[in-house]
C-alpha cells in the first residue's frame, strides 16, 4: 500500500502526453474525449491523497512528485486551451508565471540539505479545485465569460497560497533553526 500514491502519481504524469495526444487528435469529440483524460487525471489525484493520508502512507518523494504531476498536467492543459484560442493569454502567462515559479522552488528547497518539504494548504487545495472545475467548463462552454471570471478567481486563491506557503516555509525554517 505504501507505493501506491507514488503510482498514482506516475499514471498521472503518464496521461500528460495522453491528453495532449488526444487533445490534438482528428477523433470525433476529441475535446470531450481529452476532458476524459483530465477527469481521469483529477480523480488519479483524489484517490492518491485519500489512500496516502488515510493508510499514513505519505513519502517526502510524494509530497514532491504529487504537486509536481498536479502542476504539468495543469500547465499542459492550460497550453493546449491557449492554443486552441479558449483561455486568453494573460490567464497563460500568470499562470506560467506562479506554476514554474513553484515548480523550480519545490525542486531547489527539495535539494536543499534541509529538506524542508511545504506540504498542500487550505488555499492550495482550494485553488487547485476552482481551476479544475474552471478548466471543465472551459471544455463544456468554450468562451464564456463567466468561466473567465471563475478562472481569475481561482488564479488568486493560487497567489494567496503562494504567500501561504512562503511564511510556512520561513516558520518551518526558523523553527529548525537556519
Amino acid at each position: 500500500m505504501k507505493n501506491v500514491p507514488n503510482i498514482l502519481t506516475i499514471i498521472r504524469m503518464v496521461l500528460i502526453p495522453v491528453f495532449v495526444y488526444v487533445f490534438f487528435s482528428d477523433m470525433e469529440n476529441f475535446r470531450y474525449w481529452a476532458l476524459a483524460v483530465y477527469a481521469l487525471a483529477s480523480f488519479t489525484d483524489l484517490v492518491d491523497g485519500y489512500i496516502a493520508r488515510k493508510f499514513d502512507v505519505v513519502t517526502d518523494i510524494g509530497k514532491v512528485l504529487d504537486p509536481l504531476a498536479d502542476k504539468l498536467m495543469l500547465l499542459t492543459v492550460l497550453v493546449c486551451l491557449f492554443i486552441a484560442g479558449d483561455v486568453p493569454n494573460i490567464i497563460l502567462a500568470i499562470v506560467l508565471f506562479k506554476e514554474g515559479f513553484m515548480i523550480t522552488l519545490g525542486l531547489i528547497l527539495y535539494h536543499k540539505k534541509d529538506r524542508i518539504v511545504v506540504p498542500a494548504n487550505y488555499y492550495g487545495k482550494s485553488a487547485t479545485v476552482l481551476f479544475t472545475v474552471s478548466i471543465v467548463l472551459v471544455f463544456l462552454f468554450p468562451g464564456n465569460a463567466n468561466v473567465m471570471y471563475l478562472m481569475y478567481i481561482s488564479i488568486a486563491l493560487k497567489f494567496i497560497a503562494l504567500f501561504k506557503y512562503y511564511f510556512t516555509y520561513q516558520a518551518e525554517k526558523k523553527k529548525r533553526g537556519f
